[in-house]
């Protein structure tokens, strides 16, 4: 969901909620055809990212597990339609604001069975290979669902 400014709001992934996804998947009634989910999109939009679960469990073919921290807006600066970089930073699991023991439960609840996979966007660990191992690890060690 990074969007250029140009691109904003919308950008190039328009998939991006269950009112979608509904349409999509009527529309190619594929079994092949699913979802690669990552929760702190709906972090993003502040929506519960829990709430489709259930209702989309057959179509759970990946999951990224990625944390989203809300920054401070200030009114005269940005509000919720402003470009996400402004607003928001990518975290690893368990430094932002989602509550992964209710999203793992819930996860757990549905057919899913296959991988979680973190996804390190977070700069807090740098941008080097050694920097993103450690994020990995430091992930596993707050989440012990992800060791």
């Amino acid at each position: 969901m990074f969007f250029t400014h140009d691109e904003w709001p919308g950008g190039k992934k328009p998939r991006h909620h269950a009112v979608i996804w509904r349409r999509m998947f009527s529309d190619i009634p594929s079994r092949n055809f699913g979802l690669n989910y990552d929760p702190s999109h709906f972090v993003l939009q502040h929506m519960d990212p829990a709430s489709p679960l259930r209702e989309f469990q057959n179509k759970l073919f990946h999951f990224h597990a990625k944390d989203v921290e809300d920054l401070p807006r200030p009114h005269q600066r940005s509000r919720i339609f402003a470009h996400p970089n402004e607003w928001h930073r990518p975290r690893i699991p368990g430094y932002g604001e989602m509550d992964w023991g209710r999203f793992m439960s819930a996860l757990m609840e549905t057919t899913y069975r296959g991988p979680v996979c973190i996804e390190v966007e977070d700069d807090t660990f740098g941008k080097s290979l050694e920097g993103r191992k450690r994020a990995v690890r430091v992930a596993g060690m707050c989440a012990p669902f992800f060791g």
